[in-house]
């Protein structure tokens, strides 16, 4: 049984769900081609999706969590009920069941030394709106995090009014905020959705903004990514974020609203930075920060040294470790070491949420001496600010590190 963490309201955690079919990918030299067999292994059935991937990982570090999706009834909307219910019954009981819609699912094709790829059906995630959303739990909650809005067709239709709805309810109800992205496939009616303009509305709202590097680029500096994606590919392209692109960003999505901005940098970490502004955190919600060495900072932590068996999820998980801390009220340094402890541990099995474990054991082998990784080259200004278990590098325009710059 998971040890509880003692904190004093629950997390929401609403948004996309799916069912994930991860096919066992052994070997080098994985590819499709018509009229080719390929053997493979097991697969692995698995809740995915924000809702499950964020939700199970913050219950398996033993935060309180209530996940809140929608599925059909159907075969795999029952198999994600079940999944649920193994772990703990009550964490199916916001979860919608729409007679009549299927549940969402993906098929992960994840081959060794290669980043995952996804065959995904969107489902009833596209009919999810903000009165799906009921005002008792939300009233309850201390933190609401909401992932995926780039799957889910009625969040982001129509200037995506139904997440600035939503995200302004949360607000409204006393709740910290969060919100996770995905990327939109730029073929279909989500990639031509003018997502600056989008961000635009809903970050006003938004306490803790936690995208990726990827999915920033292609919604905010479109003609740079595909620059970047056509030069390089999308298996490197993170490799030519710089320190300057990552401040670039970070200063639009402040100036947007947002208090807190983590970026997911894959296999290379995090990277977070934080409004100068007190009177935002004041409107933080429930679980604002209590202290002033969150104003102003810019971190970056690189990924602790694992043995990966899959990356499925492993940017949620980070984000479940980055809730457990925050709400915990640690410290900048020590939030962005428990998310990268916690997405590392996430990769050391196939699905997303099985390798999870509670949150002291993430504590405790951080100070068992886990090596990380080295940090990014392209960190010009940074420097090491240890934290006897691990290392946080901090920006020379760190507030901590130069108050002058706040």
């Amino acid at each position: 049984m998971t040890k509880s963490v003692a904190v004093p309201f629950p997390v929401m955690v609403g948004g996309h769900i799916c069912l994930d079919v991860i096919p066992a990918l052994r070997g080098e030299g994985f590819g499709l081609a018509p009229g080719k067999l390929m053997n493979i292994g097991q697969a692995v059935l698995a809740a995915g999706g924000a809702v499950a991937n964020t939700g199970l990982a913050l219950h398996r570090l033993g935060i309180p969590v209530q996940p809140m999706g929608k599925i059909g009834d159907d075969i795999f909307g029952h198999a994600l009920l079940s999944i649920f219910r193994n772990e703990q019954d009550s964490l199916a009981n916001e979860m919608i069941i729409s007679a009549g819609e299927s549940t969402s699912y993906s098929i992960v094709l994840s081959p060794p030394a290669t980043d995952r790829m996804f065959l995904h059906y969107t489902g009833a995630n596209d009919t999810f709106g903000s009165e799906d959303v009921k005002a008792g739990p939300l009233a309850d909650a201390g933190l609401f995090h909401f992932g995926y809005p780039p799957l889910m067709r009625r969040m982001y239709e129509n200037g995506g009014t139904e997440l600035i709805s939503l995200m302004k309810r949360a607000k409204s109800a006393g709740a910290t905020t969060s919100l996770d992205l995905a990327m939109p496939d730029p073929d279909a009616a989500a990639g031509r959705q003018d997502w600056k303009s989008i961000l635009g509305g809903v970050l006003p709202y938004v306490d803790l903004f936690l995208p990726s590097i990827e999915e920033l680029l292609f919604m905010l500096r479109r003609e740079q990514y595909d620059q970047l994606l056509q030069k390089h590919g999308n298996e490197r392209l993170i490799e030519y974020v710089d320190s300057e692109l990552l401040r670039a960003l970070s200063s639009d999505l402040l100036a947007m609203g947002a208090a807190v901005v983590v970026l997911k940098l894959g296999e290379h970490g995090l990277y977070m930075r934080t409004t100068a502004v007190k009177e935002r955190f004041r409107k933080a919600g429930r679980y604002c920060p209590k202290h002033d060495e969150w104003l102003a900072r810019e971190l970056y932590i690189p990924c602790f040294n694992v043995e990966a068996a899959g990356t499925t999820g492993a940017g949620d998980c980070a984000i479940a470790g980055f809730l457990a801390g925050f709400i915990q009220g640690l410290k900048p340094e020590q939030v962005l070491i428990g998310a990268a402890a916690t997405g590392a541990c996430s990769v050391e099995r196939m699905d997303a949420t099985s390798g999870i474990p509670p949150w002291d054991n993430v504590r405790l082998r951080v100070a068992s001496g886990w090596r990380q990784h080295e940090p990014k080259p392209f960190l010009e200004g940074y420097r090491a600010n240890d934290q006897h278990h691990a290392v946080v590098y901090q920006s020379s325009w760190d507030g901590i590190s130069n108050p002058d710059h706040t």
